[in-house]
């Protein structure tokens, strides 16, 4: 049985229409014949396919059409509770993706409330690999605006950890410090809403390095005073993959928060880099089998010519030229035009798609893109890790994601100041 969740009355229902398909099947009726029968949208259709809420009116359409009763077309249960070590510490996790931070913050010994995520695919990957998680595939704005205490069972400030990372749309900024108002109308602005509500001890917020430059600096400015606005001292640090354990060069932004009230009583310390820097070689020679993109015939041609580790500039000038076109004319290194990798470096950062021309990470050993699964193992997926939808969408949900090895680190430092917390309370209450 295929539910939705949502809120109704204070309470977390799922709904599921089964009954209704299969009471169509029944009458030898399709779907299209239900909605001009009845005289439902097709919207309200819609929502009916993805078992989402519909009005009473347009259930009594179908009811009255079908000569049937509400319960023989819909099913409303209350949603079971989900069971959470009572010792362990608690997070939600906003803009979910397919998992990387989930993944490293669930290794460092959380126990997620909930993940938000409204891409289709990324949520059912989630679901898929970890279905005892609640997973709420939906649009944070719907989320954000309700009781998240009653709707995640949490009462404010109770909650360890707050994670995720909004994209960085430019706010609309111009020295009014209005606090979460300069943020209306972004996705950062749900995040720190969820701040405002839930009060959590610590939060962890990542992104792209490129935030710190963002509409010249701003952006980012304005994040850092709603933080502090919301409650929390902040400590912040680009952190690069590559010294955390994945065999690639990726920078992220980690902005970490502690609950004023609480900055006597712990701190965060950012983790230390690995000694050993893994490469490719570590993680491709042994990599399981996988969906990919191949290239063109004329394509594959051009990059069996580049040797591993190379680009444009090591092949035939005339072959490089007639391939890069106008891109022959640009200033600058061009590096990543016709760029091969090696098995004794790291990947260039991991891209939501297999190729593209000024930004290629060809296989060091075969003419091609790398696979999903030479990604994900890029990204330090464990091979298990199952991502659903079509090539496309598994690249990007790959892309995406943060490398599970640092979410792991940055995370684990995360629950070493909690525990301090923790032993700070009980010494205190044992005076």
């Amino acid at each position: 049985m295929s539910c939705t969740i949502f809120q109704f009355g204070g309470m977390l229902m799922a709904i599921c229409y089964d009954k209704l398909w299969k009471l169509l099947i029944d009458k030898k009726m399709n779907r299209t014949e239900l909605k001009e029968a009845s005289g439902i949208s097709f919207n309200v259709l819609a929502r009916l396919g993805k078992n989402e809420p519909v009005s009473f009116e347009s259930i009594e359409k179908i009811c009255f059409t079908l000569n049937c009763k509400i319960e023989d077309v819909v099913e409303i249960q209350k949603d079971e509770p989900i069971q959470i070590d009572s010792d362990a510490f608690t997070t939600i996790e906003l803009f979910a993706g397919a998992g990387g931070l989930a993944l490293g913050i669930e290794k460092a010994g959380f126990e997620p409330l909930g993940l938000i995520e409204f891409d289709k695919d990324a949520a059912e990957s989630l679901k898929t690999n970890r279905p005892n998680w609640r997973v709420i595939h939906d649009d944070i704005a719907n989320i954000s605006c309700l009781d998240l205490e009653d709707y995640f069972g949490i009462k404010k400030g109770d909650l360890d950890l707050l994670s995720g990372g909004a994209p960085c749309q430019a706010f609309s900024y111009a020295g009014k410090r209005l606090g979460l108002e300069d943020a209306r109308g972004t996705l950062f602005y749900h995040y720190a809403v969820f701040l405002e509500k839930l009060q959590p001890k610590m939060f962890l917020f990542e992104n792209v390095r490129g935030l710190l430059t963002h509409d010249r600096g701003k952006t980012y400015a304005t994040m850092l005073e709603i933080f502090a606005n919301t409650g929390y001292t902040i400590v912040k640090k680009v952190l690069n993959a590559w010294d955390y354990g994945a065999p690639q060069k990726r920078e992220r932004l980690i902005t970490i928060g502690i609950r004023n009230d609480l900055v006597d009583k712990t701190e965060y310390r950012f983790p230390e880099p690995h000694e050993y820097k893994p490469v490719l070689r570590d993680v491709l020679l042994d990599c399981p089998e996988g969906p990919g993109v191949p290239y063109g015939e004329k394509k594959r041609k051009i990059f069996e010519l580049v040797p591993p580790g190379g680009y444009w500039r090591d092949i035939n000038p005339e072959v490089a030229k007639e391939y890069m076109k106008s891109c022959w004319n640009m200033e600058g290194g061009r590096t990543g035009i016709l760029r091969r990798m090696s098995l004794d470096e790291p990947s260039l950062t991991v891209l939501t798609s297999p190729s593209q021309k000024q930004t290629e990470r060809c296989h060091p050993l075969e003419a091609r893109p790398f696979t999903v699964r030479e990604n994900a193992r890029c990204q330090m997926f464990p091979d298990d890790w199952e991502f659903c939808g079509n090539v496309s969408s598994q690249y990007k949900q790959v892309g995406n994601a943060v490398p599970v090895s640092l979410a792991y680190d940055v995370a684990k430092e995360i629950y070493n100041s909690l525990e301090v917390l923790e032993e700070n309370e009980r010494t205190k209450k044992a005076i």
